[in-house]
């Protein structure tokens, strides 16, 4: 990767068009000028063009020496990229699950389109999606109701007509739809406005339902208020001391809600006002001069929100593909590897390889057994012995075939193959 880095960070520096640009203009003015000439006086149109022919081939290899230095960067790039990535066919798997699930595809798609805010697309999508779906029906004289079910989440009332009026499981029709129009409403005021209010709104409605998940974004929400009246410039004085004043005055209204969870928080919030206005020389600096602080209240009201629906923080389709994309390299040696030993993948339910993914794609937790370094499955689930030491249960059978006891593969103790008990992950 790091020849495409540098091929890019050369592109970068050479790819400036503003030159080229200026140029352009330029010419655009000379043929502007020419042909109102022409227009005022028509009989002398053949002097006209006699005189901008050696101005145009002039412009024009003027514009050919300016791009000459970012055709070069792109080729350069170009070339980098040919060379990480072959001409082959991209390794696949003999037995794809997704492609018996189109509808789960479908349904990733629609759901990263709503998490982005192209809401119209997304009624579109889902429209055509539904409409393809009656289509087959019609030619196959039966409707899958798996493949529809979705749709009635996702739907817009305005665009989806023919969809029935309540969803599968008794929700409004356009549940997701209306859900996340909400929420990008909500996070457009918080990253781009800074503005507080329908989150906060939001916040107070669904309270108890944050308490009961053990959310802090009540507080975070009201802490980052409580700074904002006290630091803003947008605020209705500029004396730090009624400002002070205006901080005080809400946190006598909205702590006390705090104060038996959070009680050192505000304590600390109420202290910093001793500091007024001197706060960058305080012990408390890190509350108000924070440059994160509202990306970070937006990621936490983002996965609030959504956790609520029952969703996760990050777009399933985004995740699906950048873990792919992290992925795909080791794949695809895996697969010329194997081509060229004639080898072939034994497991349908497992890669042969560890997928090099980061912490923060491991959403479940996952037993490879120690012994056979294979992954635990529903037919070859962990096994504990009585020593508290787990392998697979195909590497229990396997060491306690023909014994009536058997040694741990790890200490010294022996047990019955009976006496060991599965675990659940």
């Amino acid at each position: 990767m790091e020849g495409i880095l540098a091929a890019h960070k050369q592109l970068e520096k050479k790819g400036n068009l503003s030159k080229a640009v200026d140029d352009v203009q330029k010419l655009i003015d000379l043929l502007q000028r020419t042909r109102d000439a022409v227009s005022d006086s028509p009989d002398l149109t053949a002097l006209q063009m006699a005189k901008l022919k050696s101005p145009v081939k002039q412009a024009f290899d003027k514009l050919e020496d300016d791009l000459k230095e970012v055709n070069k960067g792109l080729n350069q790039y170009q070339k980098a990229l040919k060379d990480k990535f072959k001409n082959s066919a991209l390794p696949t798997a003999p037995n794809d699950a997704m492609a018996s699930q189109p509808h789960l595809i479908n349904r990733a798609i629609a759901m990263h389109l709503l998490r982005e805010g192209k809401f119209d697309v997304a009624s579109t999508f889902v429209k055509e999606v539904d409409s393809r779906a009656e289509e087959h029906a019609n030619h196959d004289g039966a409707i899958n109701e798996t493949d529809r079910s979705w749709v009635q989440d996702f739907a817009d009332p305005e665009i989806m007509e023919d969809v029935q009026e309540a969803s599968h499981d008794g929700r409004e029709r356009g549940h997701l739809q209306n859900r996340f129009s909400e929420m990008y409403n909500i996070l457009d005021s918080l990253r781009n406005q800074h503005n507080l209010g329908p989150a906060i709104e939001w916040a107070r409605v669904h309270s108890q339902e944050l308490e009961n998940r053990g959310s802090n974004l009540e507080f975070e929400l009201s802490r980052l208020k409580f700074v904002e009246l006290y630091t803003s410039e947008d605020t209705m004085t500029s004396d730090s001391f009624e400002k002070s004043i205006l901080a005080l005055e809400y946190a006598r209204t909205v702590f006390p809600t705090f104060s038996s969870r959070y009680g050192r928080e505000t304590s600390s919030l109420l202290g910093s006002l001793a500091f007024s206005p001197d706060l960058a020389e305080s012990p408390y600096q890190s509350y108000f001069y924070n440059p994160d602080a509202w990306e970070q209240v937006s990621a936490s009201f983002t996965r609030e929100f959504c956790g609520m629906l029952g969703l996760s923080e990050r777009s399933p389709l985004y995740t699906a593909v950048t873990a792919g994309g992290i992925a795909l390299p080791v794949l695809e040696k895996v697969e010329r590897v194997m081509a060229q030993t004639r080898g072939q993948w034994t497991s349908v339910n497992e890669l042969p390889v560890e997928t090099p993914l980061p912490p923060s794609y491991l959403f479940h937790s996952i037993f490879v057994c120690p012994v056979s370094k294979e992954q635990a499955t529903d037919a070859n689930p962990p096994m504990m012995m009585p020593c508290g030491h787990v392998i697979a249960k195909e590497s229990l059978e396997a060491h306690s075939r023909g014994k009536s006891r058997m040694k741990c593969p790890y200490c010294p103790n022996e047990s019955h193959p009976r006496e060991s008990k599965r675990v659940y992950i």
